[in-house]
């Protein structure tokens, strides 16, 4: 989905020959999973961040295009609304001082373009959802130019019959609403983590990832507010599974995943092409060994965790999976120790002697995502303990079991105790002290009442300083 299109409109010829060419490489990466041909290079880092442009008062901008043109970089792009930008990192092998590496390059294209929306009148604010964007803003009216954006706004529509969306999230008091398009995706900025599989390991880390996904969204949540609202402690995780809602009759293109992957990725894959409409027909003339019809199908389904596939510099077909549930912020700090928290994890559960999806039932994993989602840190969440499940609170599994394992984790790929520590111990910190980024939020607001654009003022300042969010003063 992040690959521009050349027009909006189609007609059925382009769903045939679209559904012919995703049918045709669809069997031919079947194939490629029977041989087991993909790149052996694997414990490879990356991510993506989005962020928000503010003026003074907190309110969105929307200048992404101006602050690009000013800006001039390549790992910087447009988002769906016009006030969103995304920042990409550089793949870094998952080893040395990688965490340093990554940190390094993405604050130095952070101070870059703080600098550069400055000179534009405006500011930088990486949160999950930013607490004073109105309803009325996320309109099309607001959309990026990108004709991607557009296109599937028309298709969700259409499918919907062009009855509006419908949003319900359970919050003081509850969030009740009705809108005219997908644009309510926008609110939902978030810190996306990549991890590149060896190919014998792909279904442990994928499964591995599923089973994280509710301590690291607990440890990371950063969206308490939207609409003047008090919601669940990650917003972002309702709003976005209601925002591109297809409707009834389709499933779901934003979830959880229906299960654990069995015996290769490609299950999902085919899920993906037997089970899930076209939304953007955008053939391509590539020849089918590039997967390009795969790919962009698969860059319409938002699952939080998301395999890929995708191609090493000597043209080899790789395999990533695609870590969702982190909202962005509060610091690029507290973002890289988000993905080292998440690395390790996946590489400690690998370490294990039995796979974790034969322990921890999938319906367990997915009720403690979204029990995570809500409570934050606060939450309680069921994990193996000995030959059982035990239902603990999740601050208790992070500092006295998760933490432990993550650092082990990452040892196995030969990452220094000192980088190791560096990361990890701002992810134990904020654990230890109950405040991440939704608890900072919520306290702020408890003790100066609800006046949103000072918070995100407030917010603001704290960020540029950039000083984890642990410590962030009240």
């Amino acid at each position: 989905m992040g690959d521009e299109i050349e027009r909006r409109y189609f007609d059925a010829e382009d769903f045939s020959g679209f559904r012919a060419r995703l049918d045709e490489e669809t069997v031919l990466l079947r194939d490629l999973f029977s041989r087991k041909e993909f790149s052996e290079r694997g414990d490879v880092a990356g991510f993506e961040l989005e962020a928000w442009l503010v003026n003074d008062a907190g309110d969105p901008v929307p200048e992404n295009l101006r602050l690009l043109e000013t800006l001039n970089n390549p790992l910087v792009v447009p988002e769906l609304a016009a006030f969103n930008i995304e920042f990409n990192g550089s793949p870094s092998a998952l080893t040395g001082k990688v965490f340093s590496r990554l940190n390094d390059e993405l604050d130095a294209t952070w101070q870059a373009s703080r600098a550069a929306a400055e000179a534009n009148g405006c500011h930088l604010v990486t949160i999950g959802i930013l607490p004073t964007v109105r309803e009325e803003m996320l309109s099309s009216q607001f959309m990026s130019r990108m004709v991607r954006y557009h296109t599937l706004n028309d298709r969700v529509m259409a499918l919907r019959d062009g009855r509006p969306l419908d949003v319900n999230i359970e919050g003081d008091p509850d969030l009740v609403t009705r809108h005219p398009d997908v644009m309510l995706e926008a609110a939902t900025t978030s810190f996306q983590i990549h991890l590149q599989c060896k190919p014998q390991r792909a279904v442990r880390d994928f499964n591995a990832s599923l089973a994280v996904s509710a301590p690291i969204v607990a440890a990371s949540a950063n969206s308490p507010f939207l609409f003047g609202h008090a919601l669940w402690d990650e917003t972002r995780i309702p709003l976005f599974e209601q925002a591109v809602n297809v409707g009834s009759r389709y499933p779901s293109r934003v979830n959880f995943g229906r299960g654990y992957v069995e015996e290769s990725l490609v299950e999902i894959f085919e899920e993906n092409q037997q089970d899930h409409l076209i939304l953007i027909p955008a053939i391509k003339e590539d020849p089918p060994s590039k997967f390009s019809h795969v790919r962009f199908h698969n860059g319409t389904l938002w699952r939080w965790n998301r395999p890929l596939i995708g191609f090493d510099f000597d043209g080899q077909v790789h395999l990533r999976i695609e870590h969702r549930v982190v909202p962005a912020g509060p610091t690029i700090k507290d973002c890289i120790a988000n993905a080292a928290f998440y690395f390790g994890l996946v590489r400690g559960l690998g370490l294990e002697s039995s796979a974790i999806e034969t322990a921890l039932p999938f319906e367990v994993a997915r009720d403690n995502f979204y029990t995570a989602a809500r409570y934050g840190l606060n939450a309680r969440v069921r994990w193996i303990r000995g030959s059982r499940l035990e239902e603990l609170g999740v601050r208790k599994l992070i500092v006295d079991e998760l933490i432990p394992l993550a650092r082990r984790g990452l040892e196995s790929v030969d990452i220094p105790g000192f980088e190791i520590s560096e990361y990890l111990d701002i992810v134990a910190a904020r654990v230890d002290s109950g405040q991440n980024g939704a608890a900072w939020q919520r306290r702020w607001v408890h003790l100066n009442g609800a006046d949103l654009h000072a918070l995100v003022q407030e917010y603001r300042i704290r960020q540029d300083q950039g000083d984890p969010v642990h410590n962030w003063s009240l």
